[in-house]
């Protein structure tokens, strides 16, 4: 299993922008779908965003389409998640996770311990 470790969470204002970052560990990891989950204080975790392995097809929670992007580059084992426009209800605990299925993500793989994102507004 992958190792991850996610950062780049903090405070920001509605409207304001973040990029979260999960690094990766393994020789693998290129192969690995990944994604990115949230969960907001007395709420189930959801899903935000997923992206195949080998740069493949992306996948968007509604809720996000059109402001939050979700990128990798295999060449440094992270992933990326790009989130602009935000809002008040968007903050929650971000996590990373890996499985080698994108099928399988949110249910199965690796977990990172999350980073916390917090919109003020």
């Amino acid at each position: 299993q992958v190792q991850l470790v996610e950062s780049g969470g903090g405070l920001v204002q509605a409207g304001g922008s973040l990029r979260l970052s999960c690094a990766a560990s393994g020789r693998t990891f290129s192969s690995y779908a990944m994604g990115w989950f949230r969960q907001a204080p007395e709420k189930e975790r959801e899903f935000v965003a997923a992206i195949s392995g080998s740069n493949g097809p992306t996948y968007y929670a509604d809720s996000v389409k059109g402001r939050f992007t979700i990128s990798r580059d295999d060449a440094n084992n992270t992933v990326y998640l790009q989130m602009n426009s935000l809002k008040p209800e968007d903050t929650a605990v971000y996590y990373c996770n890996a499985h080698s299925m994108v099928a399988a993500l949110g249910s199965q793989g690796s977990w990172g311990q999350g980073t916390q994102v917090t919109v003020s507004s």
